[in-house]
């Protein structure tokens, strides 16, 4: 291509019919050049495009870097000594043969240019492309949910590509068969297709079932006209049903370090108008392109990248199921250690989960702000389903306590006023054989009546202190005046079996019985309360993942309280995490209004709010996350659900 004014058209002319130009252009400005050129390029500069110039050496610079700029004269090379791009001056017209030589060097320069300009935007596009497979590998590296990352492989490939359309299959193990599942479809002009999943046979019939079997790539400039001898065929059914033209396909293996196929990329109609719909057979001839060697190297260095990526998604996926089978199994240890609270974890789990998601929407500073991510939802989730691990360590005989006295003590206890009544009941008997013996019938109606009476008042007396150590022995608060009586039984004794003095009561009974509220005496409750140390060193023994580092920490403060009145650690304020403070108030909840537990009443939701309440303007509790619970009216869904269902 050769660029001139049309006032040199007639001096050249001849010597431009001499070179090998298949392009002449005459031009009044240098503005009328501005694409790049296809082909060697050259410019004679001349007096009057010098003229038409605005800012001379400007426009030069402007002009395309593969354009060799000739100075007809020496006039016009003096003008613009000082530009760069000027590289030869013409030689005086009729001066043919030297003319020609410099046209000719011109042109040689130009193509010169030419080659390095096209490789300098070529190594400029293999430099962008590599960046944006950089970018687009760590971009689905960090991508944890499968569906997204599926989404994104393909989009990706579709914008590499400029494919209007394209699909995505894994590889799946069903029932010992390999097959492949479509999971996935995009397609511009077909933009609301509905998704429908459906397995393939991984065999050489179909497009994607031969790449899968074969890890060979197809590169296809029409899928309407495959070969005949080819062992594949493209199913022109979709295209029919819903006036698409498939032409171009790109079908790809996407396969992971062990060279096995996880899926297949399979992109349609490569484009050259992205916004082109290829909805009709002339649309498909005038906007479609075939797909390159280059199309099919990006693509296969996507491919390579997605299948690490799926591969990765997948164990992380199966590293999910891990934990949470383990998590599930770890709260049906909890529950058959504790019966009496079965369903405790669960329940606060839930709880826990719709307050922390309920914050954003609350209107309630400082938490309006706050949204939790999927994965800070799992790690707190698993927080509040294994917050209360830790009473696999506890004794059986404390955790289920649900009286005062142990088991064991009850049927002492009890059995020890059975048998003080017996012994009442022998001494009555004994004393009217003895009379009998001692003194025959006379008097003896009316000593009985005597001894009748006595014993009787024995036996009412008996009862009712009976009836004191059973009301005692309910996990209640114990009145002053109980705590009196309770003393008095102990220092009364009667006689055992071997004439020995027996106290109605023991020390360690006694000590029991006494306990102010509860059912647990000091030592018991240090011990329930081990727990959550328990829970603690048993979650920092477990490997989490980075997402679920918190988890330990989350339900080891799950009975701190913010003003430090709480236990193991008495810690306050900021050292109590949001998630930890969401958790106690749901824990505490719950604790009130379960009614599985047979040592106490559950009591009305509204009783057990108010509760919350008082503590939160104790200082004990976060009074914002109180009134969220109260406003969001959340635990009404955990009070109404059947948790038996679980």
């Amino acid at each position: 291509m050769i660029y001139y004014s049309t006032g040199l058209e007639d001096s050249i002319e001849h010597a431009l019919e001499s070179v090998a130009v298949e392009r002449r252009a005459t031009i009044a400005s240098l503005a009328e050049i501005s694409d790049p050129p296809d082909a060697p390029a050259v410019l004679l500069l001349d007096q009057t495009l010098v003229a038409a110039a605005g800012n001379l050496l400007d426009e030069l610079d402007a002009l395309p870097d593969a354009l060799v700029v000739v100075a007809v004269d020496e006039q016009v090379e003096a003008r613009v000594r000082r530009a760069d791009r000027v590289l030869l001056t013409l030689p005086p017209v009729g001066e043919t043969r030297q003319i020609l030589r410099t046209l000719h060097v011109a042109f040689r320069h130009a193509a010169a240019r030419l080659a390095a300009a096209r490789a300098e935007a070529e190594l400029a596009r293999t430099r962008a492309e590599l960046r944006e497979l950089n970018r687009i590998g760590m971009a689905l590296m960090t991508e944890r949910d499968p569906d997204r990352l599926l989404v994104h492989i393909l989009e990706q490939a579709r914008r590499l590509t400029q494919s209007d359309a394209g699909s995505l299959y894994l590889v799946e193990q069903a029932e010992g068969n390999r097959r492949l599942r479509f999971k996935l479809s995009q397609n511009d002009s077909l933009p609301d297709l509905p998704l429908v999943e459906f397995t393939l046979a991984i065999d050489r019939t179909s497009l994607a079932g031969y790449v899968a079997a074969t890890g060979e790539a197809l590169v296809l400039e029409d899928a309407y006209r495959i070969p005949s001898n080819a062992p594949y065929s493209f199913n022109r059914s979709f295209d029919e049903r819903l006036g698409y033209r498939t032409m171009s396909m790109l079908v790809v293996p996407m396969m992971d370090h062990r060279d096995d196929v996880v899926g297949v990329l399979q992109l349609l109609n490569r484009k050259s108008d992205l916004e082109a719909k290829i909805t009709s057979e002339s649309a498909a001839e005038l906007h479609v392109l075939p797909y390159g060697e280059h199309e099919l190297q990006v693509v296969r260095s996507l491919a390579g990248q997605a299948a690490v990526s799926i591969e990765n998604s997948q164990l992380y996926h199966e590293i999910e199921m891990i934990f949470e089978s383990f998590v599930k199994a770890s709260v049906i240890a909890i529950d058959q250690r504790d019966p009496t609270t079965a369903g405790h974890s669960v329940r606060v789990a839930t709880l826990t989960c719709d307050l922390a998601e309920a914050l954003p929407k609350s209107g309630h500073e400082p938490y309006s702000g706050i949204v939790f991510s999927r994965e800070q939802m799992r790690e707190l989730r698993y927080a509040a389903l294994l917050h209360d691990f830790g009473k696999v360590g506890v004794r059986e005989e404390v955790l289920v306590k649900a009286k005062k006295l142990p088991p064991t003590l009850i049927e002492r206890v009890e059995a020890r006023f059975d048998l003080i009544r017996r012994t009442f009941e022998a001494q009555y008997y004994r004393r009217r054989a003895e009379y009998l013996e001692q003194r025959g019938r006379r008097g003896f109606d009316a000593l009985r009546e005597k001894l009748e009476a006595e014993f009787q008042a024995q036996l009412q007396e008996l009862d009712r202190l009976r009836a004191a150590v059973r009301a005692a022995n309910e996990p209640s608060v114990l009145p002053e005046k109980s705590a009196e009586i309770l003393d008095d039984i102990a220092r009364r004794t009667f006689v055992g079996p071997h004439g020995e003095l027996v106290p109605f009561l023991s020390d360690a009974e006694l000590h029991f019985l006494t306990i102010p509220k509860g059912s647990l005496d000091e030592r018991e409750r240090k011990e329930i309360e081990s727990h959550v140390e328990q829970t603690y060193r048993f979650l920092v023994q477990i490997p989490w993942t980075e997402d679920l580092r918190n988890v330990a920490q989350i339900a080891y403060g799950h009975h701190e309280k913010l003003d430090g009145r709480g236990y193991p650690r008495g810690v306050t304020g900021e050292a109590i995490p949001v998630q930890t403070r969401i958790m106690t108030i749901s824990d505490i909840f719950d604790a009130l209004t379960a009614s599985d537990r047979p040592y106490k009443k559950a009591l009305p939701s509204e009783r057990a709010l108010d509760i919350l309440n008082s503590e939160a303007k104790a200082g004990m509790l976060d009074p914002v996350l109180v009134h969220i619970l109260l406003d969001s009216g959340l635990y009404r869904k955990v009070l109404e659900r059947d948790w038996r269902e679980l």
